[in-house]
């Protein structure tokens, strides 16, 4: 199963952070990056190789990693 914490809107960006119990009862991480509207829409997802004991503990991995992202990317570091 597959679990969303909360999308954030950044700027133009919206990131949302991903994580997924895996068979041996740890997390894995990942965030889902979007952007753009429609058939210009865009939508990034980036898998982390690490694993976390619990979930909170990876979708807050996921999402420290998909602000990072977003602020390396040039657009202004804006939260709404």
């Amino acid at each position: 199963m597959i679990s969303n914490q909360k999308t954030i809107s950044v700027g133009k960006y919206l990131v949302s952070p991903l994580s997924r119990r895996r068979d041996d009862g740890r997390y894995c991480a990942s965030v889902s990056i979007r952007s753009g509207h429609g058939s210009a829409s865009t939508d990034r997802v980036m898998r982390f190789t690490g694993d976390f004991d619990t979930e909170n503990a990876a979708q807050l991995y996921a999402n420290e990693q998909g602000l990072i992202w977003v602020s390396q990317s040039g657009q202004p570091a804006r939260m709404l």
